[in-house]
């Protein structure tokens, strides 16, 4: 599922593209996403002009001109990207913009969403702080943390609590901080707090900086593959040598999901 890096590599994309240009038609193909999309959604949202593009953890809000936002989820194998193609398979919805620009909603398995909303969003209602705001800190870590005996893995991808975060850059963010995951998060030091926090800020700056991670179906809003997961250090790794210390990265489940770490670097 694209996380946080990746969402934000498709508004960077996307933003100077779409950013004032009026939404001349909409072409639904396909209607049963995630939540089906509304049967009015094309007509709400032509004639509307694009005043901004935002990100709201793994959420897309683009601030339409009549007071609107067009809310979009890429789900897990989701790519809304600008095209000058024509609906091919997996092409859902099709937005054309004046100037010739048409953007394009791709997604094999349709976990996506998109609808058209006035006033607060449900799906935003109970977002956390998001890592890259200055309202993230190693106090405000530290404060999620307190009493939580769950580990310190979990906390960082509860959605409640961060925003945007997901299994493969909690697993890169620990392995920077050297901070095993399964450790429970309200047992953490302070300089650990500290840690996790500073390398939060610079694995995903990292990752935005190379586009994000292109693992299976991501691309970003010009159709480009991601390359942060030519710089994995433990995530999908589990038997090869940890590029730090060579010692064999391992691997585990938490909560259901393959955790991966480096047994002497997170010791």
């Amino acid at each position: 599922m694209p996380e946080l890096p990746e969402v934000e590599t498709v508004r960077r994309t996307l933003r100077d593209r779409v950013v004032g240009r009026r939404i001349e038609s909409v072409r639904v193909r396909e209607r049963r996403l995630r939540v089906p999309v509304e049967p009015d959604f094309d007509r709400r949202l032509t004639g509307a002009t694009i005043l901004d593009l935002r990100r709201v953890g793994k959420y897309l809000l683009f601030d339409l001109d009549d007071g609107a936002v067009w809310l979009v989820h890429l789900g897990m194998t989701g790519c809304l990207a600008t095209t000058a193609a024509g609906l091919e398979r997996h092409n859902h919805v099709a937005v054309d913009l004046s100037g010739g620009t048409t953007m394009v909603y791709n997604d094999p398995r349709r976990f996506g969403l998109m609808r058209v909303v006035r006033g607060p969003a449900p799906e935003l209602a109970a977002i956390g702080v998001d890592p890259l705001s200055p309202e993230f800190s190693p106090e405000s870590l530290r404060g999620m943390a307190r009493d939580r005996r769950r580990p310190i893995k979990n906390l960082l991808m509860d959605q409640r609590c961060i925003a945007g975060l997901g299994n493969i850059y909690a697993s890169e963010i620990l392995f920077r901080a050297g901070v095993r995951p399964g450790r429970r998060a309200g047992g953490l030091r302070r300089f650990e707090f500290a840690a996790v926090h500073d390398a939060t800020r610079v694995v995903l700056e990292e990752a935005i900086r190379l586009g994000g991670s292109s693992i299976s179906d991501y691309r970003d809003g010009e159709g480009r593959s991601g390359y942060f997961q030519m710089h994995f250090n433990v995530y999908d790794r589990a038997g090869e040598p940890c590029r730090r210390c060579d010692a064999r990265i391992r691997a585990r489940v938490l909560s259901g999901r393959s955790t991966f770490y480096c047994p002497r670097c997170q010791g």
